[in-house]
């Protein structure tokens, strides 16, 4: 008995400090006006019922050759579809940060398309890091500015308009893989008793994109993780929603092991590999803060070098410049 005790103890403690890990503790001055930008809603497709179709990818495909890390991510780091060289996942940590299509990737958004997806419509697949508190809110809201350099992300903004200011049922304070698959954590409200997070939220959004950013939470457990991580990728894959797996910046596990299980699974079922872990190296204390969980905060002024030092603006930063780049190559 007692040691059931005091496992439900650490059990609360975990789950307290796993909802804590989204909390700046130090931020960037940001009482500068910011300009307003119109905003567009796309409208949502809503089925009855989430289809469940069994998946005929194949994983043929090559991928990128690797940049260097830089503090910043530039369109450079994005190669084109024709200079594609296959790597190997234990070379996961020279992986480009910015991914591009790959044909498995096209023939999933291909078959979202018969389905009925909306190909104007994402969902953001993790925990509190994939909230819009922190992560793309801002794109919705209009507080942010792009620059000159970033300019070109204005079209991919206007057109997904309503999918960056959701607050997704699949992303949660406290959320791992296995919290995502599982109808306990269910909002009752809007889901049916027996859906999980995601199936509720493929079915509500009706989605042809999915960023998958989880792992943090998951760092006690790789075998556990790899098998949710799968069925997860499994779920979107066999609903025509095109997943874009992202590693994560902390190392709390000490020997990158969840990173290694993310990057295998793009690499076996080839689909995109958001490498934000690359995209933090060269930042001051690689865009961790003194826990190494928490990123450095800063506001989304992406044409602000300062700003872009810190973790988080790099972070909404690649998240954009993936999705417009497999967006256009989809439109092509």
């Amino acid at each position: 008995m007692a040691s059931i005790k005091q496992n439900m103890r650490w059990s609360i403690v975990f789950v307290c400090l796993m909802m804590a890990a989204c909390a700046p503790q130090g931020v960037i001055n940001s009482e500068e006006n910011l300009p307003t930008v119109t905003t567009h809603p796309t409208s949502i497709v809503q089925p009855t019922s989430v289809l469940r179709l069994t998946p005929t990818v194949t994983a043929q495909v090559t991928r990128t050759s690797v940049p260097t890390a830089t503090q910043s991510i530039t369109p450079e780091a994005t190669l084109t579809a024709e200079s594609r060289v296959r790597m190997a996942p234990e070379d996961w940590q020279k992986w480009p940060v910015i991914p591009t299509l790959t044909e498995s990737a096209r023939e999933i958004y291909a078959l979202g398309q018969t389905l009925g997806n909306n190909p104007h419509a994402f969902i953001k697949v993790g925990d509190c890091e994939s909230t819009p508190t922190w992560f793309l809110g801002d794109f919705d809201a209009g507080t942010y500015t792009l620059g000159e350099e970033y300019a070109s992300l204005q079209a991919l903004i206007d057109t997904f308009q309503g999918s960056f200011g959701r607050t997704s049922l699949a992303a949660k304070s406290g959320f791992n893989a296995a919290s995502v698959l599982s109808p306990f954590w269910t909002d009752r409200k809007q889901c049916e008793s027996t859906e999980s997070p995601l199936g509720c939220e493929m079915r509500i959004m009706q989605p042809s994109f999915a960023l998958v950013t989880l792992g943090t939470n998951d760092i006690w457990d790789e075998v556990k993780f790899e098998t949710n991580l799968r069925t997860i990728l499994d779920e979107l894959i066999a609903n025509g929603v095109v997943p874009v797996l992202a590693t994560k910046a902390d190392n709390l596990e000490g020997d990158h092991a969840i990173n290694q299980v993310i990057v295998r699974l793009a690499y076996e079922y080839d689909l995109p590999l958001w490498n934000f872990w690359l995209a933090v190296q060269d930042l001051p204390d690689k865009g961790l803060q003194e826990d190494k969980a928490h990123l450095t905060w800063g506001p989304n002024r992406l044409n602000d070098p300062l700003v872009l030092e810190r973790a988080w603006p790099q972070r909404n930063l690649g998240a954009l410049m993936t999705l417009d780049n497999l967006w256009r190559a989809m439109e092509e």
